[in-house]
């Protein structure tokens, strides 16, 4: 018995079976599926209704061979446990689909050994650019020598098209804000200074703060919920009107132990954070924090790395967002 085309397996159909089910060339097929060329919507129309009807499937692996085109991107994070990183690739991938490319994510785990896996593994795999959230100021790009576009993103890194909120202001304005509400006894725990933009939410903080109050003291903690010896140690001191955390993962931690130790917030110590994470709304009392719009993050490292790889040799380009500070209950007036 003879198979007719149509009832073709879906992986026997080919192009030439598509274009004589639609009455085109086969070259009128490439451009309808690539969305390329001069064809009319009706012609569009009959084509796309031939693909449905056969069942094609495109061979990606051998489009790509043909066009040197995956319209695939990467996505390098730190760390999938902080909420703050699953918003920002779910902004990406959103914001990449809109763009016709698919997305291959890899968390580093704040691991340097992931991270420089993780870009050897998207360069092999073929991904046109990459959009890259650094676990420090290390470059493990840079022996690459620009193998592929890339686009750094939130922890802003020299020699890189950049997309990042401007954390010097947010921490200026965190300032004022406490010392408005009559804040004079600070205690600050910095993400890693390692970390750019750990290192500008301080410096924007201490340039608020002036010599308006006094700072008791100041630790490094990783960006986590889970705070070093001396950040406790520290903290049950109780010496200080508010604690200032480098993000909101820290303030959490912190709230956290205040709660285990009967310390009531903000009646006795008011807490801040940075990023205004999901979480941010929900702990008890809902923080007081600094607003990252991490939608247009996301959607500006994709029209940043879309640029590049359009225009490989287009200026470097950094983008700067604006932030905002939110009040909620974590914070008293003195």
């Amino acid at each position: 018995m003879t198979q007719s085309k149509k009832d073709k397996p879906p992986g026997k159909v080919t192009l030439r079976d598509v274009a004589r089910e639609s009455g085109v060339s086969v070259a009128t097929v490439s451009y309808v599926l690539n969305d390329t060329g001069s064809v009319g919507e009706k012609v569009k129309k009959q084509v796309r209704t031939a693909i449905k009807r056969l069942g094609y499937r495109p061979n990606i692996a051998a489009q790509a061979m043909r066009t040197g085109r995956t319209k695939t991107i990467g996505i390098i994070l730190p760390d999938l446990r902080n909420p703050f990183f699953p918003e920002l690739a779910q902004s990406v991938e959103s914001a990449a689909r809109a763009n016709g490319f698919a997305v291959f994510m890899v968390d580093t785990q704040e691991s340097p050994t992931a991270e420089a896996e993780g870009i050897y593994k998207l360069i092999q795999y073929g991904v046109e650019g990459i959009v890259w959230c650094p676990s420090s100021d290390k470059d493990y790009f840079k022996e690459y020598n620009g193998a592929v576009p890339v686009v750094v993103i939130d922890r802003p890194l020299p020699d890189y098209d950049t997309v990042y909120s401007d954390y010097v202001k947010g921490g200026h304005l965190m300032a004022r804000y406490l010392l408005e509400q009559g804040h004079q006894t600070i205690g600050l725990i910095s993400g890693p200074q390692s970390i750019e933009s750990a290192a500008q939410r301080r410096q924007g903080f201490l340039q608020g703060i002036g010599d308006q109050a006094s700072l008791q003291w100041e630790l490094e903690n990783p960006f986590s919920i889970n705070l070093c010896p001396e950040a406790v140690a520290a903290l049950l001191k109780k010496d200080v009107s508010v604690v200032v955390a480098g993000n909101d993962m820290i303030a959490i931690g912190v709230i956290k132990l205040f709660h285990q130790h009967n310390i009531k917030v903000p009646e006795e110590i008011s807490v801040v954070g940075f990023d205004d994470i999901p979480w941010s709304e929900i702990v008890q009392p809902a923080l007081t924090t600094m607003h990252q719009p991490i939608g247009e993050l996301g959607k500006e490292a994709v029209n940043l790395l879309m640029r590049r790889i359009d225009n490989p040799q287009a200026s470097r380009k950094s983008v700067i967002l604006d932030v905002a500070l939110v009040a909620r209950q974590s914070v008293a007036t003195r």
